[in-house]
């Protein structure tokens, strides 16, 4: 069996399984990388959403930004300036990150990846040694329209790192329930073979754009529904007791 070959059977495989990762180890020691081929779908929100959810889980986590916009850094930023608690670290590396990645593994439980929008040595060196990758997808053509390249990608980072999983996130999807841009955008995406859609959505709501000024995690503010969105995203993807 070749390398491709291998890679689509690993994938079918992963398909098969629950988007938890539920043995104690795997829950303990793990690289989540999110990324996207496309910028402005709501990458940096979901890193650091996810990094202050889990830190008030009493995860012990670290936030790595490897993009040259650095929105995580300057959301950790806001957020040491204001003494907010739990701290969440956050380390800026940019070229290849494995290195980096495999040392930070060895001092947090968990590593979150915030990457850059576009293909790139940053994502692509991530994807080698992540546990899950995360990327966000708008429900609309010109960002579903990017997903091949990365699908092919994903398979690509199977050949060395069978055991990555990969799921797509519809991200800053309408609030508005009659618009069926969240109905055709799953539809679209069980076309692809290497990428699982993930069952949490999250909603394009202001108050995910004012958290991230302001240096807070949705889940510490008053919003029910930002809050609940990314109560359940954490909770697909993390087995917290």
């Amino acid at each position: 069996m070749n390398i491709g070959d291998t890679a689509i059977a690993n994938a079918l495989a992963l398909k098969k399984s629950t988007h938890k990762l539920n043995s104690p180890d795997a829950r303990l020691k793990m690289i989540v990388l999110v990324a996207a081929e496309k910028g402005g779908v709501g990458k940096s929100t979901i890193a650091s959403n996810l990094a202050v959810y889990l830190a008030h889980k009493e995860v012990d986590v670290v936030l790595l930004d490897t993009d040259a916009q650095a929105t995580c850094a300057r959301f950790v930023e806001r957020r040491d300036d204001s003494r907010r608690n739990p701290m969440v670290p956050c380390i800026q590396r940019t070229g290849e990150v494995e290195t980096t990645l495999c040392d930070l593994t060895r001092r947090y439980q968990v590593v979150v990846v915030d990457a850059g929008g576009r293909d790139s040595k940053e994502m692509r060196s991530a994807m080698g040694v992540a546990d899950l990758l995360l990327t966000p997808t708008r429900a609309s053509q010109a960002d579903l329209e990017t997903l091949p390249k990365l699908n092919e990608l994903i398979g690509l980072a199977r050949g060395w790192n069978p055991n990555l999983k990969a799921s797509a996130v519809l991200s800053m999807a309408p609030t508005n329930p009659t618009i069926r841009e969240v109905e055709d955008a799953r539809e679209l995406l069980a076309q692809f073979d290497q990428l699982e859609l993930a069952d949490s959505i999250v909603r394009d709501r202001k108050v995910y754009r004012d958290a991230l000024l302001s240096g807070h995690g949705v889940v510490e503010l008053d919003n029910a529904q930002a809050r609940a969105e990314m109560q359940l995203l954490g909770q697909e993807f993390f087995e917290i007791e």
